[in-house]
């Protein structure tokens, strides 16, 4: 089944036509027999013998750009002046800038910006370290780190690849909690060489985000850094995703009646996402967690389980059950993908128990397309943003880095991650809760604010909060 037209594939063209009758006509019908889907046409009054417009058209790929242009360029009374792939455009030049926050207009301001004026602003800070909190950018700004090892379902992509992938995070964290972001991509072999170069960067950060690093490395850098630095440090593939999806399941349980405790639930995928969401799920009290990796079900005594997932096998499945992700479906409530698409079967789903839970995250094409499934489910959701329930990490960590600056903690705690999820999924209100509105809009800024306010506080209640 080909994907459907969709912004990711969106494309600009600029056309001339003859002003005459039939002709848009025809470029319009020339444009859908070719597949695409007209998202936008300019507005326009016609005047004249010929008419420019620029025309926006949803495509479902590369190759089918190439297609609808190749359609439009065969339409009789249009000229194809110029197109564009509008995704790249966005991306020309980078997505985030540097900007001032006090103007330098004169000497004076010059003189307390820059020198002589800086210079008991350092001093403070040299006699009190904890003032650079308050007077230097670290009271707002997180670096981004990534070795481009494992970004997004592209992998190893390197550093220079992952780029717009962290300026895309920088401008969410911009966007939806007005934390200042700065993408670190680093040209390193190893995770010691991240964990060294973080170490000498963090001085100027306020909180560490790490994204798309390959486990097993992924855990190792995590536990170092929380071990070596006295400032959050959060790898969103992680727990963002563990955040997010624990609020799926909350309002899923709240529109289906079943209970955490009474859950048996699937894990496809045991890396560094699947391993988070096993240990969240098990926090908030889920029953019985099974995760299945590429080869098989993940048990105490399976050989070859480097210490993340021996953990897991220790804490998870506590029938020992072993075989294929098939063999272990039958009964189950919930099924959680953060492994790879189409690898969850119609039969697979049938095997479930009543009232199905399915939350295919894969991205960018699911465990198994939503078209596949039909009235089988109560609840499906996606990682994608053009399918109901969408299970997004912009939902939780633009406010966790922004309650943990807030409350100045020294690191994000269990208990903040779970006052998160709860505040994303109260976030939906009961007259709001539907089987195809189970998260809340990530447009919706407020969620942000929620989840700070939430997590700020839950940093008190730990103890790792630096304010009094």
């Amino acid at each position: 089944m080909s994907n459907p037209p969709a912004t990711q594939y969106s494309i600009s063209l600029d056309v001339t036509l003859d002003n005459v009758p039939g002709v848009l006509g025809r470029l319009c019908t020339a444009i859908g027999d070719a597949g695409g889907n007209i998202f936008a046409i300019e507005g326009f009054v016609a005047k004249g013998r010929e008419l420019e417009r620029d025309i926006v058209v949803n495509c479902s790929s590369v190759d089918h750009q190439q297609e609808v242009v190749v359609a439009v360029e065969a339409t009789e009374g249009v000229v194809l002046e110029e197109w564009h792939d509008r995704t790249f455009r966005m991306h020309e030049g980078g997505k985030i800038e540097v900007l001032s926050l006090c103007a330098v207009g004169d000497q004076d301001d010059l003189s307390m910006a820059y020198t002589p004026g800086v210079a008991r602003v350092c001093n403070a800070i040299a006699a009190d370290e904890t003032l650079a909190d308050e007077y230097t950018i670290r009271k707002n700004t997180v670096a981004i780190v990534s070795d481009g090892t494992a970004v997004l379902g592209l992998g190893d992509i390197g550093p220079k690849g992952a780029m717009p992938v962290m300026e895309g995070k920088a401008l969410l964290f911009k966007e939806f909690a007005g934390v200042d972001a700065f993408p670190i991509c680093l040209d390193v072999n190893t995770p010691e060489e991240i964990i060294e170069t973080v170490i000498r960067l963090a001085p100027t950060f306020g909180g560490i985000n790490l994204e798309d690093i390959a486990a097993p490395g992924a855990f190792q850098v995590e536990e170092a850094l929380k071990e070596a630095l006295d400032i959050p440090v959060f790898h969103d593939d992680q727990h963002g995703t563990a955040v997010v999806t624990l609020a799926a399941l909350e309002n899923a349980l709240r529109l289906t009646g079943k209970k955490m405790d009474e859950l048996t639930i699937v894990i496809s995928g045991v890396g560094a996402a699947g391993v988070a969401i096993g240990k969240i799920l098990l926090g908030a009290g889920a029953g019985k967690v099974i995760g299945v990796d590429s080869r098989g079900a993940v048990y105490d005594g399976r050989d070859g389980l480097n210490a993340w997932k021996q953990w897991f096998a220790e804490n998870t499945n506590p029938d020992g059950l072993q075989g294929s992700l098939s063999d272990v479906m039958h009964g189950v409530d919930v099924f959680i993908g953060v492994s790879a698409p189409d690898i969850l079967t119609v039969d697979d789903i049938k095997n479930m128990n009543t009232d199905p839970i399915v939350f295919a995250m894969a991205n960018p094409d699911p465990e198994i397309k939503p078209e596949l499934v039909g009235d089988l489910v109560s609840v499906m959701g996606t990682g994608r943003s053009d399918y109901p329930n969408q299970i997004n990490n912009v939902l939780a960590f633009p406010g966790i880095f922004r309650g943990a600056l807030d409350a100045r903690a020294s690191d994000i705690t269990e208990n903040m991650k779970l006052a998160a999820a709860k505040a994303i999924a109260d976030s939906v209100s009961d007259d709001d809760l539907t089987a195809t509105n189970i998260m809340p809009s990530v447009f919706d800024r407020s969620v942000s604010m929620r989840v700070a306010a939430a997590v700020a506080e839950a940093a008190q209640a730990d103890g790792v909060s630096r304010l009094h």
